[in-house]
């Protein structure tokens, strides 16, 4: 699915519906009991900063979203049947927390107390108006310091109606999002026609919580992770690793505000041929990171690169289809006296990946936890990313491109950078945030180019290899 941001997803003018919890549910919700089940340490270590940064005297929206077409005129009373089906699938969405002191605290509603609320915003018959009107919508409920802290939207037309969800990150990944589409898609098809959907159980990411916090606390300051993380944040001094390039950025300045960069780097024959080449070393993730590392390197000139590569969580097949925020880190370190070439890094990086991608499976919220330090966040991003995804397992990811199918990011504030690259089936698709000074937007075009030069040259040199042992077997 192609990352991009409210402003850039093909907001055509409509009228506007909105579905929010209603206000029964939440009534309802205000006079349960606690669920003993607690928040993972990724949704309190998110909520907790989002509350800092509020104290600090700034509001930072940090939602995330989805966006993608119903093609012809639209059955507003089934597609809200199907939105109201797949809240209920995932319970995350009809669970939260509330402050007791400085304790998080969780309330879950049961499935027969969850109703949608909808309402007829009107008419927009211009597109800019009806952005705007979006993300100041999604700013305000998607939020972290609020429930219920997800909106459902759509704009309709006669030849389509775009639905857009935004939700706050505690509830949902990149996977969540991306799944979207073609489960409400089924869902609704299913209410137009009156029919049943045969629904396979799904994981609750609530359950998953509660499972990866109990095993997060039966580890110590003196557990080897522990120890391990210590070392590479001593080595990081002190800090966890921005992207190692001049973003432009005063120490000790106020947050900066950001900018958003996407595009298409290169289409599906160079992204399946760099695959090839990089497939004897653990494919185009260990790809990506090793072009990365000799980049930054040529840019930065940093003697080693340092980053924290995400990985996904869903160990167990039922957490699967779960809409949740499965997602670890795992620090990797490329000495570049030791890397100088492709071939090199893609040696070191896998061989880091090897050694500590397990380390993804120990929230780093409970080791820095652990760690004792003041890692007091002033960010909303603890550290910098470079994601890779292929979406084309996915579900529905075949028709993403026919129906305007989108992961929306929101870009408001932050020092750091992230970066996800996504496998289509049109080609490998660039997403960026980063700092919006010139500085930054300098050096982050140049690596873009640079990336691109990288994959370019390897597809090409893949496919000739190809073409030279397909006229050997032919002679």
């Amino acid at each position: 699915m192609r990352i991009t941001d409210i402003q850039r997803c093909e907001v055509r003018p409509g009228r506007l519906v909105e579905w929010a919890l209603s206000p029964a549910t939440v009534t309802a919700a205000a006079g349960l009991p606690e669920d003993p089940r607690p928040p993972a340490y990724l949704q309190e270590s998110h909520i907790r900063t989002a509350r800092t940064v509020h104290e600090d005297g700034l509001f930072v929206p940090t939602w995330i979203g989805t966006a993608f077409d119903i093609p012809g005129k639209v059955d507003l009373d089934a597609l809200q049947e199907a939105l109201r089906g797949w809240t209920l699938r995932h319970e995350t969405l009809r669970s939260g927390f509330r402050w007791e002191g400085d304790e998080m605290r969780r309330f879950t509603l049961d499935a027969e107390d969850v109703s949608l609320h909808r309402e007829d915003v009107g008419e927009f018959p211009d597109a800019g108006q009806l952005v705007q009107h979006l993300q100041d919508r999604f700013d305000a409920v998607a939020n972290a310091l609020r429930w219920p802290n997800f909106l459902y939207a759509a704009v309709i037309r006669d030849d389509a109606t775009s639905v857009y969800i935004a939700f706050d990150h505690s509830n949902v990944d990149s996977y969540s999002i991306q799944r979207m589409p073609a489960e409400i898609h089924e869902l609704y098809t299913a209410a137009v026609e009156g029919r049943p959907v045969e629904e396979s159980p799904v994981g609750s990411y609530v359950d998953f919580c509660e499972i990866e916090r109990a095993d997060a606390d039966r580890i110590d300051g003196a557990h080897e992770i522990v120890g391990r993380w210590r070392e590479f944040i001593r080595r990081c001094q002190g800090k966890l690793p921005n992207f190692p390039v001049d973003l432009g950025l005063e120490p000790g300045g106020d947050l900066p505000r950001q900018k958003l960069m996407r595009e298409m780097l290169v289409d599906a024959d160079s992204a399946a041929a760099f695959e090839s080449y990089c497939r004897p070393f653990g494919g185009s993730l260990v790809g990506v990171l090793a072009a990365t590392s000799l980049i930054v390197h040529e840019i930065g000139g940093q003697p080693v690169y340092r980053s924290v590569v995400p990985f996904h969580t869903r160990v167990k097949s039922k957490w699967s289809n779960s809409v949740g925020w499965y997602v670890g880190g795992a620090p990797i370190e490329v000495p570049m006296d030791q890397a100088p070439d492709l071939p090199s890094a893609l040696k070191a990086v896998r061989a880091e990946l090897q050694a500590n991608r397990s380390l993804a499976r120990m929230p780093l919220a409970r080791v820095l936890r652990l760690l004792g330090s003041d890692f007091r966040p002033t960010s909303p991003d603890l550290y910098s990313i470079v994601s890779f995804v292929d979406g084309r397992g996915i579900p529905g990811s075949e028709r993403w491109d026919e129906l305007a199918a989108y992961g929306l990011v929101r870009v408001s504030y932050g020092d750091q950078v992230c970066i996800w690259l996504n496998r289509l089936h049109e080609g490998l698709w660039f997403t960026c945030r980063y700092p919006d000074t010139d500085i930054a937007y300098k050096n982050m075009r140049l690596y873009i180019e640079r990336l691109r030069d990288v994959i370019l040259t390897v597809a090409r040199e893949r496919q000739l290899a190809d073409e030279l042992a397909r006229r050997d077997l032919v002679g």
